[in-house]
């Protein structure tokens, strides 16, 4: 086990969400640390060890949070005014390095949720690598001790019935030939049930070993590995990169040469994209001195799938927008939801027969100063409470020429993501 390392806090106060209230300027104003991560160990930290089973982690290419215990949570609205009453001595002086929440917010809008971990551990782009904790924590990084469980035994059976998810794609495809909407994102879910507890730790590890490049997260029993990127902000610079279009990855170079090709020259596919980075580019110009975007998408390619991805760039004008609140104007994209928006949302509504709780909205962090990155909650799981199920989710863009065999193919091919990492040895 030599690199890895956990994470032991001690003597640390959990401070309740009125106590940590932006609103709160009385005595319980919280006071952050932060130091150099080379002040607690020798070793390289793995951020998948800080996290654990029970604590955070948002992470991408080895960059990024992790953090354990809650020493505040508060509703996703407000946090861009938490950090007002909260001070940091911070002797890194980068990107977050003065404190983070990190958080989700669900498809519908209607709800989302942040937390302020006790300590947090993070690595930057540059190599930095610091621990922030709360006042009074201890902060502990020894090797972690695995117990040896017995092997679980899985079943895999649909959730919402495949005859409803078929005849949803269906209605939604009619509703874009008669003209009612330009495309709306038809969803599925199933269920995985364990004879033991998932580990969510080894989940962790396994969806870096296949998905180190996407954003890995984990928050409260939701966790998963998502390629897309909503928005980041970053000073004055704000990117996103909208994924529409999708086609399997078999792992053969010239047959996946050929199907991205034919991914590329699919009308069907360009015309699911274009209307996801129309909104996006629409949604984010006002906020901005430019915005700029690739002429023409790329291929992403994942460990299963691939998509059509563009990236956009741009410059923030003054006064500089939260990252939340961008967030919030993007969400849910075309990507997932549809266009236009509220028009395709009460079809999925309608037709689709079954919640999608945070699945399909966004997860990320934010800091004092308003950056952050969200990426789109997709190839994701949620667990219940004793973990020993997990509720997986696939969707695709439905358009005029979409077929409702070829669509629950492409949600197959989309769900291999979080079930082969969760019933994999």
């Amino acid at each position: 086990m030599l690199g890895f390392a956990t994470l032991h806090i001690t003597n640390c106060r959990v401070v309740s969400p009125s106590c940590c209230s932006a609103r709160d300027k009385g005595p319980h104003t919280m006071r952050l640390i932060t130091r150099p991560l080379r002040e607690f160990t020798d070793g390289n930290v793995d951020l998948n060890d800080i996290a654990g089973d029970d604590g955070v982690l948002f992470v991408r290419d080895g960059v990024g949070f992790a953090g354990r215990g809650v020493a505040a949570r508060l509703p996703l609205a407000e946090a861009p005014d938490f950090f007002s009453t909260v001070t940091c001595d911070d002797a890194v002086a980068r990107l977050g390095s003065d404190g983070v929440l990190v958080g989700w917010h669900s498809f519908d809008g209607k709800s989302g949720e942040s937390i302020l971990p006790e300590v947090v551990v993070a690595k930057s782009h540059d190599g930095t690598a610091w621990v922030t904790h709360v006042e009074g924590c201890a902060v502990d990084l020894t090797p972690p001790v695995h117990e040896t469980v017995r092997q679980p035994h899985f079943t895999v059976r649909p959730g919402v019935d495949i005859t409803t998810y078929l005849t949803a794609v269906a209605a939604i495809r009619d509703a874009v030939q008669r003209g009612e909407i330009t495309k709306a994102v038809v969803a599925r879910d199933v269920m995985v049930e364990s004879s033991e507890p998932i580990s969510v730790h080894a989940l962790l590890r396994r969806l870096r070993a296949s998905f180190g490049s996407s954003y890995r997260y984990s928050i409260e029993g939701l966790v998963g590995a998502s390629p897309e990127l909503l928005v980041a902000r970053a000073g004055d610079d704000v990117s996103s990169n909208p994924l529409a279009g999708t086609t399997p990855r078999t792992g053969d170079p010239a047959t996946d040469a050929r199907l991205a090709a034919e991914l590329r020259a699919s009308e069907k596919n360009q015309v699911e994209h274009r209307v996801v980075i129309d909104m996006v580019h629409d949604t984010l110009l006002p906020w901005c001195s430019y915005l700029d975007w690739q002429p023409e998408p790329e291929v992403v390619a994942v460990a299963n799938v691939q998509h059509l991805g563009t990236r956009i760039e741009g410059k923030l004008s003054q006064p500089l927008p939260h990252v939340v609140h961008m967030m919030h104007a993007l969400s849910p994209t075309p990507a997932l939801g549809g266009y236009p928006r509220e028009a395709a949302l009460a079809l999925l509504t309608r037709y689709e027969g079954f919640s999608r709780g945070r699945y399909g909205g966004s997860v990320g962090w934010c800091d004092r100063h308003g950056n952050g990155t969200w990426a789109v909650t997709i190839r994701c799981a949620e667990l219940s409470g004793d973990r020993r199920s997990a509720r997986l989710f696939a969707g695709g863009g439905i358009v005029a020429q979409s077929d409702p065999q070829a669509e629950f193919a492409e949600t197959q091919a989309k769900f291999q993501a979080m079930l082969a990492a969760i019933v994999r040895p």
